[in-house]
């Protein structure tokens, strides 16, 4: 086999991928805020509030619990870890056609607002889904205020 070979998946998957950027570049879509810019990353993030909270979901299949970490510094949030590729070891037998589930080190960062409380974060994973609640501040919720 030639080793400038390459399966015809690998090309158009990268012809796909190049697609999507090229797309992403030229047919922005209308985005509501910076918090709400989209990429390719993995995983990938929903971002919502309440009155009480801000609320972050990773949609995060198939990783390993104690490879996530999670940090808050300077209003930032941050997610990494490591997801492990589920391929077989390369062999005689075995061909790989396509491989769109990603697979490697991995970190996002999410903006929080003024409003967080960094001293209150909440994580869980369960289904493949980190779900992450940072409480608002006290002082930023709206209270009654009696008239004397």
């Amino acid at each position: 086999m030639n080793a400038s070979f390459r399966p015809a998946g690998n090309v158009l998957s990268e012809l796909n991928r190049l697609q999507n950027v090229l797309d992403q570049v030229f047919r922005p879509a209308e985005r509501s805020s910076i918090r709400a810019l989209a990429g390719d990353g993995f995983p990938t993030l929903n971002v919502g509030t309440t009155p009480e909270t801000v609320e972050i979901m990773a949609l995060a299949p198939g990783l390993d619990p104690g490879s996530l970490q999670l940090s808050v510094d300077r209003g930032l949030l941050v997610i990494a870890g490591d997801r492990k590729s589920q391929l077989p070891e390369p062999g005689d037998r075995v061909s790989v056609y396509a491989q769109e589930r990603f697979s490697g080190d991995f970190r996002r960062v999410v903006s929080l607002p003024d409003d967080a409380d960094p001293g209150k974060v909440d994580a869980t994973y369960r289904d493949g889904i980190l779900r992450v609640v940072v409480a608002k501040r006290e002082s930023s919720k709206p209270r009654r205020v009696e008239i004397n």
